[in-house]
């Protein structure tokens, strides 16, 4: 299993600056699992715009702003709000 530490660890091989063509050119196929599914850096970083990335630091924010929701374990799992029975924590309300 390649995760996201991987990847990010692939992309700081990388000599900088460099261009998301580049990148991708170099490291595209590479493949993050995620726990029911998977993608590659060349999809992740298709959906962001073409740039310039100075450093290691700036290609991996951006890949971790641009992954999939596949990569959320539980959506709308909180540890920090008590269960409270008969209540929707996904509907907004106004006090």
């Amino acid at each position: 299993m390649r995760t996201i530490q991987d990847a990010t660890d692939r992309l700081g091989t990388h000599r900088y600056p460099t261009t998301t063509d580049d990148l991708l050119a170099a490291h595209g196929d590479v493949e993050i699992e995620y726990s029911n599914s998977s993608e590659t850096l060349a999809e992740i970083f298709g959906r962001l715009d073409r740039e310039t990335y100075e450093t290691h630091e700036e290609a991996t924010a951006a890949l971790y702003s641009a992954v999939s929701s596949d990569a959320i374990g539980r959506k709308f799992y909180s540890d920090r709000d008590p269960f409270s029975p008969g209540a929707d924590f996904r509907t907004q309300r106004s006090l």
